[in-house]
Order: structure tokens, then C-alpha cells, then sequence
């Protein structure tokens, strides 16, 4: 398959004229600027590399709208959470692949191709396993795979119910795992998979709360892929961690495991000046969620020292209560915007120029990073993603290099996204995917049936 681009973005910068030729296997086979363009061949005015989201939980995916009502004077993180377990007790693998399906679709749709998924919902209904233990892990494989978009799986060990060592509380008890039961999902997924090139496995853990890092050595040195783990993301979370270790949570983590570069801390909200430091020379990826931090009113990354200090980010949906990386982005400059009181503030010290086309970058190199990935972007031999971008969802005509992506970022009311590669499939043609119908149909029946609607 061939296409021709008017304007490309490449690893190197935007280019004009690019022939992109994709190989049977799904992966770029060239990626040629300044080119002519062969009569007959598919032609498109603005094609950028897809975005990856490096954190999403699924099935949260079933509730998005429904925790915006105040249940009590001081609604917080923790309120939201009971909320969020409720759904969580009731769901079914099927519904869990509706859902998951129906999620991933629209993360396609608004110009992602690749997702970490943190799943720590692995049992059935009071804790029972599965007659297959990974059936909940390999339902999301079936979503992934059905509607055509990179899936990088992340079972996540779940162990306790705080950093005191207490048991897990009723509503947890699907989440309930040990080393040895996450190494047999893990190792389930992976043969089930061994065929595709879509889906893979890394490794969760799923906070410091909920697990002894003492515990996990063997279970890290067996995994060559991806860590996530969810860290500082409160200030509770923070207050409990030096009462029980005498340390504040990213120090704590940096101290007692070999962090590096195949790590993502998610969140990683609250830090002092020198985790900031530390986390960034130790080469991890923050993974930042944006519209979820604000939505829970969790606080803000402090981003200005942290990428001052050479340090890499990527951007999650997770509770994917709205699905839009052009919104990730804008979000977070947003705050850093509101904090600082200062414009283009996610920019380097002293560094200057477009701010959506410098958050771009980053966000698909530590995208790319945190899902275990090779390569990413329009480069010979990486997988054949990408997005046609709509310049009538644009707000100016004719333009040109970063300020499409400024536009695209700042100034557009939804993703403008026309037409969706993945693996060297089109999955979303002028915007719509080519499942939509089906996978919207079993989406909300399945919703229905879980909420009672």
C-alpha cells in the first residue's frame, strides 16, 4: 500500500510531498520526502504520528459522566474510589470486552494506536479465579484485537489493602493477586498471543499501598517488558508512606528498586525538589494523565523542574472519562499555564517555539518508551501508524509544520482526526471506524444491563 502526504511529521520535522509506502507485514516499508506523486495513489494533506495513551483502566470506561454528583461537603479521590469499586464488583468478561472494545474504538477515533493497559480486575465476583486465570486479561486481547489498535497489557499485582499491611476490603477482592498468580497470567497472555504483533505483556504493581515491594524481586527479574506502577497520586498517599517507611513514596521506590528505563510511574503527582531530580536521572517515564488529575482533583505534576531536569513524560487516559490526547495535551499546559501564571509554560527553560508541536514529541517518545515499543513514528520499519488529520475540524486554513499542531492541540473543539492507520490497516475512515455500529450497539446494551438503565 502507498500514500502520499502534502505535509508529513517525521522524527527529524515536517516535510512536504512524503511517498509512505507500508510492507505486507504491517510496518513501514519507506518514508520518502520531496517526492512525486504516482498517478492513482491515495493522497492526504496532513499525516502525524498516532499518540499512544501509556495508562487506561478499561472497564472505568462504564462509568464516565456518572461520579459528577457531590456525595458529600469534602468530595475527593477517595469518594470517587467507592464509586469506581461498585462497577468494578459487577462487571462480567463479556461486559468487560464490550466495554474495553467500545473504549478502544474511541481511542482510535481520536487518533491513538496504541494503549497500556493497567488491569488489576482479574477475578470473578467474591474472588473466585477463573477456570483460565487470564480471563479477564485475554477478554481485553479480544477488544484490542476486534477493532484493531496496539494493546500493551499490564497484569498488576494487587496485595494488600495499605502500606500498614491490612487485608484487602470486600470490594477489592477481584483485585486480590500474588507473584506467582501475575507470572501465570502473564504467561497465559503471552501464548495466547504469540501470533500477533498488536498485543503484548509488561508488568503492573499496582501502588506502594497495595504492595510489598520485598515480594516482588523474582516477579521483576523475570519480566523483560515494561513496569508500571501508580505512585504520589495523593496527598494521603504521601502522608501514609512516611508514617509507615519514613519516606516519601518516589524516594521510597527509587531506594528499594532498580528503576529505569523501562519504568513508568504514573502520576507521581507530589514530589520534592529532589525526587524530581532523582526520578528524571533515573531515566522512568512519568506517565501523566491529565483530564483524569483534574477530574479527581488529585493536583498538578510539577512538570517546569521535572523537564528541566531531562525528564521523560508520556500522556494516559486512565479513568477515560474522555477520550482525546489533543486534550491531554492541552490540559496539562493548561495548569502548568494556571500554576505559573506564565504562557507556553511546559516549554524548557529558555527553549523556544511551538508548544503543541514540543508536546507532541515528547508525549510519543515517552509514550513509546513506557509501552515497550522498538520504534514509533512515520520511520521505515516501525509498525505502519498513523492519522490523517481533518483540516475542517481545524480553525484556520493553509496551515503548515507545528502550528497544525498548535491548532490542533489549542484552538479545535474535538479531535481532528479524519482517517486512522494501524499495523497498515484503516481502522477510521472520515471519522468514523469501521466497526462503529456493532461495537456501539453491544456497548450500550452492555451498559444498560450493569447500571440498570
Amino acid at each position: 500500500m502507498e500514500l502520499f502526504a502534502e505535509q508529513a511529521f517525521l522524527l527529524e520535522g515536517w516535510h512536504r510531498n512524503v511517498r509512505i509506502s507500508v510492507a505486507p507485514d504491517g510496518r513501514f516499508d519507506a518514508i520518502t520526502p520531496d517526492s512525486d506523486a504516482p498517478a492513482g495513489i491515495e493522497r492526504k494533506a496532513v499525516v502525524v504520528p498516532s499518540q499512544l495513551s501509556l495508562h487506561s483502566h478499561a472497564f472505568q470506561r462504564g462509568m464516565a459522566g456518572l461520579a459528577e454528583s457531590r456525595q458529600n461537603p469534602s468530595d475527593t479521590f477517595w469518594t470517587w474510589r467507592r464509586l469506581m469499586y461498585q462497577l468494578a464488583h459487577r462487571i462480567s468478561p463479556e461486559q468487560m470486552q464490550d466495554i474495553a472494545s467500545y473504549l478502544y474504538m474511541e481511542m482510535l477515533t481520536a487518533g491513538y494506536t496504541q494503549v497500556a493497559e493497567f488491569h488489576y480486575l482479574h477475578h470473578a465476583q467474591g474472588g473466585a479465579s477463573y477456570g483460565q486465570v487470564a480471563e479477564m486479561s485475554l477478554r481485553l486481547g479480544g477488544a484490542a484485537h476486534a477493532v484493531g489498535i496496539g494493546l500493551t497489557l499490564l497484569p498488576t499485582l494487587y496485595q494488600r489493602g495499605g502500606f500498614d499491611g491490612r487485608p484487602l476490603q470486600e470490594a477489592q477482592e477481584r483485585f486480590a493477586t500474588t507473584p506467582e498468580l501475575i507470572e501465570k497470567i502473564i504467561s497465559e497472555a503471552q501464548s495466547a498471543w504469540s501470533e500477533t504483533s498488536l498485543l503484548s505483556v509488561g508488568l503492573g504493581l499496582h501502588s506502594l499501598r497495595a504492595v510489598d515491594l520485598k515480594t516482588v524481586a523474582d516477579l521483576l527479574s523475570a519480566q523483560t517488558g515494561p513496569v508500571h506502577i501508580h505512585v504520589a497520586e495523593q496527598q494521603k498517599e504521601v502522608e501514609e508512606c512516611i508514617a509507615a517507611v519514613g519516606a516519601r513514596p518516589v524516594e521510597y521506590l527509587l531506594s528499594q528498586a532498580d528503576v529505569d528505563e523501562r519504568w513508568c510511574l504514573v502520576h507521581a503527582t507530589h514530589l520534592s525538589s529532589s525526587e524530581v531530580v532523582d526520578m528524571a536521572r533515573s531515566g522512568a517515564v512519568a506517565g501523566l494523565c491529565p483530564i483524569t488529575e483534574a477530574n479527581l482533583g488529585d493536583g498538578l505534576f510539577p512538570l517546569a523542574p521535572y523537564i528541566n531536569a531531562r525528564g521523560r513524560f508520556g500522556i494516559g487516559s486512565d479513568s477515560n472519562v474522555l477520550i482525546s490526547p489533543w486534550e491531554e495535551l492541552r490540559t496539562l499546559e493548561y495548569g502548568q499555564r494556571l500554576f505559573t501564571q506564565t504562557r507556553c509554560a511546559a516549554l524548557p527553560a529558555k527553549a523556544l517555539g511551538s508548544t503543541g508541536g514540543w508536546l507532541y514529541r515528547q508525549a510519543l517518545d515517552g509514550g513509546r518508551r513506557a509501552c515497550g515499543l522498538e520504534s514509533w513514528g512515520l520511520v521505515a520499519g516501525a509498525r505502519a501508524d498513523l492519522c490523517v488529520l481533518d483540516e475542517d475540524l481545524l480553525p484556520l486554513p493553509d496551515l503548515q509544520g507545528d502550528a497544525v499542531l498548535d491548532a490542533a492541540i489549542f484552538g479545535s473543539r474535538q479531535p481532528p482526526v479524519k482517517d486512522v492507520l494501524c499495523a497498515g490497516q484503516w481502522q477510521v475512515r472520515n471519522g468514523r471506524h469501521l466497526k462503529q455500529e456493532i461495537v456501539t450497539t453491544a456497548f450500550r446494551r452492555t451498559v444498560r444491563t450493569l447500571l440498570d438503565l
